[in-house]
């Protein structure tokens, strides 16, 4: 194949080839010839992960990403920064202003359809801005969306179009924030064409910079998902991460705890309430994780004994895959999120003492409450 032949998968925005089985955008020789004919030209990679929602590894490194990223600095671009409102803190991207330049930035925080129906959207929008800001962001405009619902694209799309100007538009993030959905939802509003870009819950499904044109000569592009190696999803097997990424709204639920109680999130997280009077605490997770409660006391010997049992994830089996635990120790000052980066968050009360515990490798961290 020539450089004058080069063809891209439609999925994942790799070229195609037909050679390296292990590398970016292999595809075999009799399904290229498929591709070319019926013109949804995939590569393996993504024509398995469409029709099976299997995951197969590429040899893309972070260098690669970055290099992918940083030629927006040069680009005359609006921005399009979305982030996961579920998992803010592991939608981050450090550094924001060395991928983006000088170009205007607009903040878009998907997948709102996860979060309870009754907190009120102006407040989720002031508190989304003022974390973007303490991050040295400074969006032009903050907008939420839900690419999976469908919900406020049309907004999005006019805020888009108001803000852009006579520039490219570069949609960014870390993987698996829902860019690709996002970006699947404006096309389809666009052309008709449904779920033309790879769209996964795994992280990095998105795999080179894919250019939409525009009707005035410009482009929308979406580029791959920055890796952010602090997310949950890097240390779950996939049947155990399926335990734990939201599908729906998430329900609340609240505990009343004394000090030295422990509550276990599977087995894959704890919260230790160490010290202070008896209050509420709220816990924010998937649907589907069950949480245990039990004596701090006690803990290190249930986890020990329950892990792959009443604590799951990680299910049977799966017990040696997961890195240690790791305990972190807070005292808040006002109310607050203990947050367990792409897993939820527990809100506490100001003047507690609070531990968290996650993989190795896995973010624990407190934030302003959101709610």
């Amino acid at each position: 194949m020539t450089d004058q032949e080069e063809l891209r998968c439609i999925g994942c925005g790799s070229v195609i080839q037909t050679i390296n089985k292990n590398g970016l955008g292999y595809t075999p020789k009799s399904a290229l010839e498929r591709g070319l004919k019926s013109g949804d030209l995939y590569c393996q990679r993504c024509f398995r992960l469409r029709h099976y929602n299997e995951i197969a590894p590429v040899s893309l490194t972070d260098d690669d990403f970055l290099a992918l990223l940083n030629q927006i600095r040069d680009a005359n671009a609006l921005i399009v920064y979305v982030v996961d409102i579920f998992d803010f803190n592991g939608s981050l991207i450090p550094g924001l202003h060395r991928f983006v330049g000088d170009n205007p930035v607009l903040l878009v925080g998907n997948k709102e359809d996860l979060l309870p129906r009754s907190l009120r959207r102006r407040k989720l929008t002031d508190w989304l801005r003022q974390q973007a800001n303490e991050a040295g962001i400074r969006p032009l405009k903050t907008i939420l969306v839900s690419a999976k619902k469908n919900h406020q694209i049309d907004n999005l799309l006019d805020e888009i179009e108001t803000l852009r100007g006579d520039r490219d538009v570069y949609v960014v993030g870390v993987t698996n924030v829902g860019k690709s959905t996002l970006i699947n939802q404006i096309i389809k509003q666009r052309t008709g064409v449904q779920d033309l870009i790879t769209t996964s819950r795994f992280p990095g499904t998105t795999l080179d910079k894919i250019e939409i044109p525009l009707d005035d000569g410009h482009q929308l592009v979406d580029t791959p998902g920055i890796i952010h190696q602090e997310q949950m999803a890097y240390v779950l097997l996939p049947e155990d991460l399926r335990l734990v990424a939201p599908q729906k709204e998430i329900k609340p639920h609240t505990y009343q705890l004394s000090d030295e109680q422990t509550i276990f999130l599977g087995g894959i997280g704890r919260f230790d309430y160490l010290k202070g009077p008896k209050v509420g605490v709220v816990a924010y997770f998937e649907n589907n994780l069950i949480l245990h409660r039990t004596k701090y006391q006690n803990a290190d010997q249930f986890y020990q004994r329950h892990l792959g049992d009443l604590l799951v994830p990680p299910h049977p089996g799966n017990e040696d895959q997961i890195p240690p635990l790791v305990r972190y120790e807070f005292k808040t000052r006002q109310k607050s999120d203990l947050v367990f980066e792409g897993l939820g968050w527990i809100t506490v009360p100001a003047n507690v003492t609070v531990a968290g515990w996650a993989p190795k490798g896995v973010a624990v961290l407190l934030r302003k409450a959101m709610i």
